[in-house]
């Protein structure tokens, strides 16, 4: 079972809760990778009626195609979203023009009342290791959040100001207590949400390998230099073994899955999704 609750999470869901009335708006960051795993469920109701924005971070390791298949599916539910690459900059004017268009009817009510005008007041939220420190950084142009390519980096709350546009609000990643389906477990320690420490890297891996045979035929092999064959005729255990040798490792089996998962992550397998709108559904309906 895959699980990882720390204290201090719950203690930054009672924080955002409490902050959540002096913000205009939530910006829900999810991972463009796996944009229903990443995707905290206790946020909707955590939220309620408050504007919010849904931005699908990462999007530059995340395959286009299902992540453009992604916003269509929030177009369609009438759920304003965006896809970014923070770590390059691309995308944070479109976000704050989305956000003007989402708060339209409410600063219009602040300048019917005669209030002044003033910065946009917004949240960012999300599972850990999802990029809200590296957003938060791009806005302040400068390294105001601390950042890290694991989970738990963030530990406390911060205000950020964007000029005189917008004042934004970090917190710490808040995953939820428990995995009903352990399918998004691992998926979230495949992209890096859960500490590598608590996990067994090689089912881990197994389970990514098992993905990419299935959905993005060749990438294993074109990035191993593989035998031609071999990727779709070996058994999982054996492609690990096979690319654990290739690499060098002989039989140190950890190494080569550690190995696989964090160039998998550095999308040196290429740009790779592991969801798709309408595998998810499908998976809903089966569960039901």
């Amino acid at each position: 079972m895959i699980q990882w609750y720390p204290g201090h999470m719950a203690k930054a869901k009672r924080q955002f809760l409490e902050k959540l009335k002096m913000v205009d708006v939530v910006y829900e960051l999810i991972d463009a990778r796996i944009p229903y795993s990443s995707k905290n469920p206790d946020i909707v109701d955590m939220i309620g009626d408050k504007p919010h924005i849904v931005i699908l971070m990462k999007s530059d390791l995340a395959d286009p195609r299902q992540t453009k298949a992604w916003l269509k599916d929030y177009e369609d539910k009438g759920i304003p979203a965006i896809s970014i690459n923070a770590k390059k900059g691309q995308g944070l004017k479109e976000i704050l023009k989305l956000t003007k268009e989402v708060l339209k009817p409410f600063f219009e009510k602040r300048k019917e009342k005669g209030m002044k005008p003033r910065a946009i007041r917004a949240v960012c939220v999300g599972i850990p290791n999802v990029g809200k420190s590296t957003l938060i950084n791009r806005f302040a142009r400068k390294n105001i959040a601390q950042t890290g390519n694991k989970p738990g980096v963030t530990k406390a709350q911060q205000w950020i100001k964007y000029g005189k546009e917008l004042e934004l609000l970090d917190t710490p990643g808040i995953l939820w207590p428990k995995f009903e389906d352990q399918t998004v477990g691992k998926r979230l320690a495949v992209t890096g949400a859960i500490k590598d420490k608590l996990l067994h890297l090689d089912d881990i891996a197994l389970y990514a390998m098992g993905y990419l045979k299935q959905n993005y035929k060749g990438a294993i092999s074109e990035r191993y230099k593989l035998k031609e064959g071999i990727e779709q005729e070996y058994e999982l255990s054996e492609l690990l073994i096979e690319i654990t040798k290739v690499r060098g490792f002989r039989d140190d089996y950890e190494r080569g899955a550690e190995m696989f998962i964090h160039e998998l992550r550095n999308g040196q397998l290429g740009r790779i999704s592991l969801e798709r709108p309408d595998e998810i559904y499908n998976e809903e309906t089966d569960n039901q």
